[in-house]
This record gives C-alpha cells, structure tokens and sequence, in this order.
C-alpha cells in the first residue's frame, strides 16, 4: 500500500508513480487526440459542415448522456471502495483477535507449558501469513519446525491452509483440554476467537471470489468509449481544433474512474493501492512473540 501525506498538495500533484492512472491510459489518450483532431479536419476543412445547424446541436446528447454517466461512475467507485473498506477491516479484525487469542493463552497456559506457548507463538502469526498467501493464489511451503511440532508435518500446500492451520491449533488447543491444562469454560472462550479466524478468511474470499458482474463492468467501458467518441463531432464547432486536447482530457478523467475502482475492488493483490497485508502479518507476529 502507498503510504502518502494528504496534506502535500505539492506533491501529490507534481509526482507520478506506476499507479498514475496517465500512465497506463497514454496510448488510448493520444489514440483521442489523432482521432479528435482527424474529425475536425475532415468537418471543418472537407465538410463545411459550420452552416448546419443540426449538427451543432449534438452537444445535447452529451449533456443528457453526461448525468447518467456520472451517476454510474460514482456508484460503481463507490461500491469498489466498499470492497477495499470491507477488506481492510477483516484484516484489522484479524490483528485483534489475533492479539485477543494470544493475551487469553498467556493467561491460561502454565508458564511450565513451553512447548504449547512456542506452538501458538509459532501458529497465529503463520496463519496470518498462510491467509495473505491464499487470498493471492500463492501456494508456499512454509518454515514449519517439524521436529518440535510433528503434527506440522501433516499439512498439505495443495488443500486450504488456512483451515488447516486453524484446525491444528484447535486440535491443540482440544488436547490441552483433555489434560486438564484448561478448563471447559476457557475452552468455549478460546473456541470463539479461533472461529473468527475462519469467518475472516470466509469474508476475505468472498470478496476475492465475487467481482462486480461482468455486464456491469462492460456495460460502463462502452458507455465512456462511445460517449468519448462521439464527442467531437458536436463540439469541433465550437472549440476548432483545440477539441482534441479537450477530449482527451475528457477521455481521461472519465476512464481514470473506472480504472481506479477496478484496482481497488481487489484488495488483496499487489498493486500500491491494495491492502497492506505483508505489513499487518509483520505487526500481528511482533505482537504475538510480545505477548507469548
């Protein structure tokens, strides 16, 4: 995630970066200014079409046709930020009850219980990271410490490991409970924080799992593409040949929209504006190795 300070106008304004929305965008704007420019020569030096007042009142279709697409690019920005929100707090959440699971095992555990302190320092943090894997289609093998933890060896890169991190650390956390380490009530109070990990990994591929419907999407790429095309044939009148600039700037502030919402409607990618799960693992294990 980029980490930036709103306040510096300056440079926000004056700094570009990979995620500039004009880098990706410069071959289709200057496809608009060779475009924009042909139609005004061709109107205006070929047609003389200046007399036509029919032609002239093109511009009302852009007029009418510019309010529904505001509206659909406000909502569909919109929504996308909704997903990166929902996103962000799922993680938040998981930093909490990740802490929370921890301070309740310190409490419970006997300060004797070494080897299940060192296993649960070990496993929160790796469920953390086996989650940002997973929701960024990666299958690693992990640092898993065999020889100390053996039931470690039977987790599967190929299956979920997410579910199968959760399940080893309730099948310990059970175990402690058949020898009476902890009691029936600590038990029940450990078993909810271990269930929200499962209901965040649930919610995290959720998002990941459902983009925003395919016709909906297209549906919007058109509208500008047509919108932005048909632009110049009205307004050549009007503004000559400075209508190419014009409505490549158009073309610009428009596509921008639609291109920021499809980086932030997947939030758990790489990209500089996706969420900083690295970042969150790395706090969530320097916490975890505090607390235990």
């Amino acid at each position: 995630m980029l980490i930036y300070n709103p306040k510096d106008w300056f440079g926000i304004i004056f700094q570009f970066h990979k995620a500039d929305t004009v880098r990706k965008l410069s071959p289709l704007i200057l496809f608009f200014i060779v475009y924009a420019l042909g139609i005004a020569v061709w109107e205006i030096e070929y047609l003389h079409l200046s007399d036509k007042s029919w032609v002239k009142n093109i511009p009302v279709m852009h007029n009418l046709l510019g309010f529904a697409i505001s509206m659909l690019l406000v909502f569909r920005t919109n929504t996308a930020y909704d997903r990166w929100w929902e996103g962000r707090k799922m993680w938040g959440g998981l930093m909490n009850n990740s802490r929370n699971l921890a301070i309740k095992l310190n409490t419970m555990l006997d300060g004797s219980d070494a080897s299940s302190r060192n296993f649960f320092k070990k496993m929160i943090p790796l469920y953390a990271t086996t989650l940002m894997d997973h929701l960024q289609s990666e299958t690693t093998r992990f640092m898993l410490d065999e020889k100390e933890h053996p039931e470690l060896a039977s987790v599967d890169v190929k299956k979920h490991i997410p579910n199968q991190i959760a399940m080893l650390m309730f099948q310990r956390i059970n175990l402690l409970y058949k020898q009476h380490t902890i009691t029936g009530d600590q038990l029940i109070v450990l078993n909810n924080e271990l269930s929200s990990f499962t209901d965040i990994c649930g919610a995290c591929e959720r998002i990941k799992n459902t983009p925003i419907p395919y016709s909906y999407s297209a549906f919007i790429k058109k509208f500008i593409f047509i919108y932005v095309m048909t632009l110049p044939f009205g307004y050549v009148f009007a503004l000559g040949y400075y209508v190419a600039p014009i409505v490549a700037f158009i073309f610009y502030v428009l596509a921008s929209l639609e291109l920021i919402a499809e980086e932030i409607e997947e939030p758990f990618g790489k990209d500089s504006n996706d969420l900083p799960m690295r970042k969150i693992t790395e706090n969530i294990t320097k916490n975890i190795h505090e607390l235990l």
